[in-house]
């Protein structure tokens, strides 16, 4: 691993230092339990570290998780636990040759599917890797909250006892594709030798209504058995920025 992705390593766990990822895991579960108790295996879309994948695994799941970041997958697999593994791929196209009790795809990862046909092969991925009535939960940008409050540039400082980071944002709309490209300067200091690395990221993020998402179940086998605002439960409104869609293999 290079020492340029170890800083960029050290700065995506200061900016997500605040995510609560055992309120979320403990969030997904109860949707189990709720619409198919009965559930064992999972399959995770965009596993990233695999924090995730261990919480969920801690609390008796099989889960494997695919990444396309063969560096997320090294820094996943320091960890050990035997109910947990990881592979590299394309949640656009990949063969696992395997079925589960239930998929998931946290964090806006399907939001990152610009165009139609990624989404639609993702899902009709997603249900041959199903089992029969299997579930599949993911939140992405919810489309009324998008128009509604309408991105704006924004600045982030971060720091810990070893670096400093100044993230600005930049967002562009494309209102006649659904898509946001947020573009990101991100300076990384570090506070013992001064030295500066400067990243230039692009991330084209596609918001979704109800309506699209239940176009999108019907045209590759699935039913939507629910939508709430990601965390909370609530019904979703133009304040409402992550969505979670639960649908169920037909």
């Amino acid at each position: 691993m290079n020492e340029n992705f170890k800083l960029y390593s050290q700065y995506y766990d200061l900016l997500y230092q605040d995510k609560n990822y055992i309120l979320e895991t403990n969030y997904v579960i109860g949707l189990i339990e709720t619409y198919r108790p009965k559930s064992k295996t999972i399959l995770e879309l965009g596993a990233g570290t695999g924090k995730h994948a261990f919480l969920l695994a801690n609390k008796g799941y099989t889960v494997l998780g695919i990444e396309r970041s063969e560096d997320m997958i090294a820094i996943a697999n320091q960890k050990k636990n035997a109910n947990v593994s990881f592979e590299i791929a394309d949640i656009t196209k990949f063969n696992l040759n395997q079925t589960f009790d239930v998929a998931t795809s946290l964090f806006h990862v399907i939001s990152y599917l610009t165009d139609n046909e990624s989404l639609l092969q993702t899902f009709k991925n997603v249900h041959q890797h199903l089992n029969k009535d299997g579930l599949f939960i993911f939140d992405v940008w919810h489309s009324p909250a998008v128009y509604h409050q309408i991105p704006e540039k924004r600045t982030k400082v971060l720091q810990n006892g070893t670096i400093e980071v100044i993230r600005k944002a930049d967002p562009v709309i494309y209102s006649e594709k659904n898509v946001v490209e947020v573009n990101y300067d991100i300076a990384i200091t570090n506070l013992t030798n001064k030295s500066t690395n400067t990243i230039v990221e692009k991330h084209p993020m596609r918001h979704f209504s109800k309506p699209e998402i239940e176009l999108l179940a019907y045209a590759t086998g699935f039913n939507l058995l629910g939508t709430e605002e990601f965390l909370t439960g609530s019904i979703p409104s133009t304040n409402t920025w992550g969505v979670c869609y639960i649908l169920q293999k037909i």
